[in-house]
C-alpha cells in the first residue's frame, strides 16, 4: 500500500527545504551552474511584501518528498487569470507513486477555484518520460512554442 501524501502550502520557516528542492532539480536538469538561489531571494520573492510565486510541499510519512513552485499570470485571449507552474520535481525515491500527479491535481483544483482559464507549464524537450506523462494526462505539448528569455547581461543591456 502506498504511504500518505500530503500536500500543503509552503510557509517561511520551509525556506532551507525549499531552497534544497530547487537545487536537487538544477541538479537533476543538468543545470545546477545556473542556480543562483538562495534563502534570502526566496523570502523577498515568496513572502515579502509583494510575493510573485508560491509554492506547494508533499510529504510521504512525514518525509519530504516532492516540491512545487508556481504564480499566476493572464491570458489576453481569455481575458483571464492563468495559473503557471515554475517547477514541479519529486526526489528519486518517492518516484513513480502518483505523487507528482497528486501535486499537479491539487494546482488544477486551484487553477479551478482562482477562475483560471490555463494551467500550464513547459518540459525540457529531452525529458521523454515527463513528456509522455504530461500526455496521459490530458495535457497538450505545444509543438509550434519556443520559449524566448533574456536573463542576465543580455537583460541590462536590453533594458537601458
Amino acid at each position: 500500500m502506498p504511504s500518505p501524501f500530503t500536500i500543503r502550502p509552503a510557509i517561511e520557516s520551509d525556506l532551507p527545504l525549499l531552497l534544497q528542492f530547487i537545487r536537487d532539480l538544477a541538479d537533476y536538469e543538468k543545470l545546477a551552474h545556473e542556480c543562483v538561489a538562495d534563502e534570502t531571494k526566496l523570502r523577498a520573492a515568496m513572502f515579502g511584501p509583494r510575493p510573485c510565486a508560491e509554492a506547494l510541499l508533499g510529504f510521504a510519512d512525514g518525509e519530504p518528498a516532492a516540491f512545487a513552485v508556481f504564480f499566476q499570470n493572464f491570458s489576453t485571449f481569455l481575458a483571464r487569470p492563468g495559473l503557471y507552474l515554475e517547477d514541479l520535481f519529486v526526489r528519486p525515491a518517492h518516484r513513480r507513486r502518483g505523487y507528482a500527479k497528486a501535486l499537479l491535481q491539487y494546482l488544477a483544483r486551484e487553477a479551478n477555484r482562482r477562475g483560471c482559464g490555463r494551467f500550464e507549464w513547459t518540459v525540457l524537450e529531452w525529458n521523454k518520460p515527463a513528456i509522455e506523462f504530461y500526455e496521459s494526462l490530458g495535457a497538450t505539448v505545444l509543438p509550434d512554442w519556443r520559449v524566448c528569455r533574456l536573463t542576465g547581461d543580455a537583460l541590462v543591456r536590453f533594458g537601458r
